[in-house]
């Protein structure tokens, strides 16, 4: 059903990859999609892929306060060595203090730039740079707001089930991804959109915050990718995953013991494309939008 929509899609569905090194020097990647607009390089994404990147720039700020208090340490000529270590290693540190920070957006060298952020509405937009057109042969359109019927199937689309791993090169100040990290293998999944979620205005009151579900959940690596109908026409964009739960909890036995499990039923959340168009339309960005 969605193999011609599946090809649009991948046409214009692209990974980001995120890379962090922590105060410990451990390193972890994660990674998500987003969906290219226009000739331009503007760019579709979700908000909560940024979270680290401002964790980093908070950390950075306690980071230099740390090695300010020991450097201050240091210098003291007033302390033994051994007072001067007892002292340091009360200092106040997280080993989880972001370090180094990197987002890959698809391609070696390319930056995402004016990117602006509806964080209530887990949407952000960006435009790629360097961003060269003939690299993209189909742009999406989405679906028109006043045009959706609950019950369509629909598909997501992006990057589960892949891992993907880093080294941190001092020498060059640069994450070195894993042989075999690159190219990230793309996975639909099928659901249908069962229901729409309010979720209130936006902070600014400027905009009606909207979510579309699904009935299959989106997947690690799938937020930011579209959900596209069998034409391959965005509905919406991948946000998260919702666990509901069925109000049944069959008893089973485990390692001995009687104990009941709780089950759930796992339902995508996609931001609306009334979200979508208007924040677009606000910010000037060029897209297509369909006919019906």
């Amino acid at each position: 059903m969605f193999s011609n929509a599946y090809k649009l899609a991948s046409c214009f569905t692209q990974p980001v990859v995120i890379s962090i090194r922590f105060f410990d020097k451990t390193v972890e990647c994660g990674c998500g999609a987003f969906i290219i607009l226009n000739e331009n390089g503007w760019v579709v994404t979700v908000a909560h892929l940024f979270e680290s990147l401002f964790a980093f720039n908070q950390h950075a700020k306690e980071i230099s306060e740390y090695n300010k208090e020991l450097k201050a340490l240091q210098e003291d000529q007033g302390l033994s060595v051994k007072q001067k270590k007892k002292k340091s290693d009360r200092l106040k540190r997280n080993p989880k203090w972001i370090m180094n920070h990197s987002f890959w957006w698809g391609r070696d060298g390319v930056q995402l730039k004016d990117i602006k952020l509806l964080s209530e509405g887990d949407l952000a937009i960006g435009r790629l740079d360097p961003f060269d057109p003939k690299t993209t042969t189909t742009y999406p359109a989405i679906k028109n707001p006043t045009t959706l019927n609950l019950g369509t199937s629909l598909c997501k689309l992006g990057y589960p089930f892949h891992k993907i791993e880093a080294t941190f090169n001092e020498t060059n100040n640069r994450f070195e991804l894993a042989q075999g990290a690159l190219p990230l293998p793309r996975f639909p999944i099928e659901g249908i959109y069962t229901r729409n979620i309010l979720a209130g205005k936006s902070k600014d009151g400027k905009y009606d915050l909207k979510f579309l579900e699904t009935s299959s959940p989106g997947l690690r690596g799938q937020s930011g990718g579209p959900i596209f109908d069998v034409n391959g026409i965005i509905w919406a964009v991948q946000s998260r995953t919702v666990n509901l739960p069925l109000g049944f909890s069959p008893k089973i036995m485990k390692n001995g013991k009687e104990i009941e499990e709780n089950q759930f039923l796992n339902v995508g959340i996609g931001i609306h494309p009334e979200v979508l168009v208007k924040f677009l339309s606000d910010n000037g960005v060029k897209f297509n939008l369909s006919e019906s």
